[in-house]
């Protein structure tokens, strides 16, 4: 399985290849009946991100320093290592200064462009004021930068350092103790499924590795933190999490547009005033600008359509005039971000590991900055993982010697990370007390210019509210006319999604589920069940009446949400004349209609997972390898 991932230990090679056998081949795969291969390890990372990154390298500089060899793996689901990052972005480059204080001297370093000046604007349709901006977003020593090569960077130095990185390696479970208390490492995904579940002649089952500590990176919405947080109850005392969408392309613009490290924010049109969100446009060096739009997912009109929004800013005359000439697009990508704020972190461990970088959520939002936090955070999960690593006698993980990360946590409450959120706490949540977004604007204005976070106060989502629960019924909404799209300045949407690169091989289990679980839970789901190998944690149903209540009400009640809000076009809700009598679950439906997924576009935002108003579609982890193959973004 070369395309799968680099080259790795002979070991794991054989240990696929004794368990692809004939006699299972177009069998229906039992995962309750499989026996995996295994690896032990010290410390099992999760994502091959920022935070996961430096948590590696953090590792070995520590076996360096300390004499005491370490086994460290990276798996990312990604087929390279950045292939799946996107953001802004620009970085404030603090804790990069202290896991790599000569990165400077670094002859292949990415941080090439400085950020040369800032400003905020304020957009109506047809203009654009210049507005104060709060400090935080002022900031200068900053770097405009593409955050997939930053990272695709650091996963060389970590490879370096004797990291082992597992490009193509999807973290699909969490394997626990007998007694499903602790956390005993990681499972990654069958390959070689066919979309009925049964296996194919290329079958191999997932591997486990078996870890002292697991640090889960995989960013924001990840499958297995979702996990952790609903069966550890890591949530409990704290705000749910809430998002942005963050939607991005990347232009080479012509030369008399482009003004290397300028760095512009937006507020105002195209979105109206019950919509939180904004836009950018960063110069990048080469000629390239980052431009995009980010809105808040608690927005509350099921019309609305993100990237109709953003392919309309483009025509606000500020964008069209630096997009003229000769300027190309040559990316485009989306994501969710955290947007939740300091009140939103979970409680970081739990028994046999930990949640770092946007699995946890550090995002600064005034800042529009979130990486130097999630590096931060991964340097300190890697020192409390160290001292935990070194204290155990056993010669393998063991259900004896548990993992206790709380090291982390109070080093993390004690580090400017905690500093960084505290100050800005309440402006995001601003957004959602009765005074709405006009409301929030002024108070955060007072906030991050004359208050800086003194305050005796602390704004709280007192109704737990989710984001998916902010959406209104379309009876109470009027429907939105965007214009036509203007190519090459704006194009429709599935021309957007080929600059993704994006792939799934069709003819493997649908990731994007739609399921009901048995008990609801903080974010979603059920709290943990009594683990069965290390593979049941959660029950649910994924049956006819799932499908059919949520065509029900998606399709009924908000218009079909899901069909416009996706950035990438995989639910379509068509007609069908057998919905109602269908047989097989996938064509069950309601009212004439039925859904359709086309998980091969999924460029792995988590929009669907965060925003349908029934909260039923849970995504899971593809094969790996699969999904959007980002370089620029």
């Amino acid at each position: 399985m070369l395309v799968r991932c680099r080259a790795r230990p002979p070991h794991l090679n054989l240990a696929r290849s004794l368990h692809s056998t004939a006699s299972r081949r177009r069998e229906l795969f039992d995962p309750s009946n499989v026996e995996r291969p295994s690896d032990e390890v010290d410390v099992c990372i999760v994502g091959a991100g920022p935070a996961g990154l430096s948590a590696a390298i953090r590792l070995k500089q520590l076996e360096q320093e300390k004499g005491r060899e370490i086994r460290v793996v990276v798996l990312e689901k990604g087929a390279e290592v950045g292939s799946h990052i996107l953001s802004g972005a620009v970085l404030e480059p603090r804790a990069l200064n202290e896991l790599l204080p000569d990165w400077k001297s670094r002859d292949d370093h990415p941080l090439t462009q400085p950020t040369t000046s800032t400003q905020m604007r304020l957009f109506t349709k047809n203009r654009s004021f210049r507005i104060p901006q709060p400090p935080q977003m002022a900031k200068m020593g900053t770097y405009v930068i593409s955050l997939s090569r930053v990272t695709a960077w650091l996963g060389a130095i970590a490879e370096e350092m004797g990291v082992e990185v597992y490009p193509g390696f999807a973290g699909a479970g969490l394997v626990y103790a007998s007694d499903g208390r602790s956390v005993l490492g990681v499972r990654t995904n069958e390959v070689g499924l066919d979309r009925q579940g049964r296996m194919k002649e290329s079958f191999e089952p997932g591997m486990e590795f078996r870890a002292r500590v697991t640090l889960l990176a995989e960013g924001a919405h990840g499958s297995l933190s979702k996990e952790a947080i609903r069966r550890f109850k890591l949530r409990e005392g704290r705000d749910p999490q809430t998002y942005g969408l963050g939607l991005k392309e990347v232009w080479r613009v012509d030369p008399s547009k482009h003004e290397p490290g300028k760095v512009v924010h937006t507020m105002g049109w195209p979105l109206d005033l019950q919509t939180y969100g904004g836009g950018w446009a960063y110069h990048m060096a080469d000629g390239l600008v980052t431009l995009g739009l980010v809105i808040g997912l608690d927005y509350a009109n099921p019309y609305l359509s993100p990237y109709r929004e953003f392919q309309r800013m483009k025509h606000h005359p500020y964008f069209r005039d630096l997009l003229s000439g000769d300027a190309t697009r040559i990316a485009y990508g989306a994501r969710v971000l955290n947007e939740g704020g300091l009140q939103s972190v979970p409680k970081l461990n739990f028994p046999g590991g930990a949640l770092i970088g946007c699995s946890a959520g550090f995002v600064n939002v005034p800042k529009i900055k979130g990486t130097h936090n999630a590096m931060k955070s991964g340097m300190l999960a890697a020192e409390a993982a160290f001292d935990v690593v070194a204290a155990q006698t056993s010669e393998s993980p063991s259900e004896e010697e548990v993992a206790d990360m709380s090291a982390y946590e109070t080093s993390l409450r004690n580090s400017w990370v905690y500093e960084d959120l505290y100050e800005v706490r309440n402006v995001r949540p601003s957004f959602n007390t009765p005074l709405g977004v006009i409301g929030g604007v002024l108070y955060s204005g007072i906030d991050t210019l004359l208050l800086r976070g003194r305050t005796p106060w602390t704004f709280r989502n007192k109704l737990g509210m989710s984001d998916a629960a902010h959406t209104k019924r379309a009876s109470e909404c009027k429907p939105i006319e965007y214009p036509p799209f203007e190519p090459p300045l704006s194009t429709d949407l599935l021309t957007s999604v080929t600059l993704t690169g994006t792939n799934h091989a069709e003819d493997q289990p649908v990731h994007l589920r739609v399921r009901r679980y048995l008990t609801k839970g903080e974010d979603a789901g059920a709290e943990g069940e009594k683990a069965e190998k290390g593979l049941a944690t959660e029950r649910w149903f994924e049956d006819a009446d799932v499908r059919r209540e949520h065509v029900r009400v998606n399709v009924g009640e908000y218009a079909g949400l899901l069909g416009r809000g996706c950035p990438a076009q995989v639910y379509e809700y068509v007609d069908a004349e057998d919905a109602e009598t269908a047989t097989q679950v996938e064509n069950v439906g309601w009212g004439g209609k039925k859904l359709v997924i086309n998980s091969q576009n999924c460029i792995h935002c988590k929009f669907c997972d965060v925003k349908v108003p029934t909260q039923d579609i849970t995504w899971t982890v593809p094969e790996g390898g699969g999904g959007p193959k980002y370089t620029i973004t």
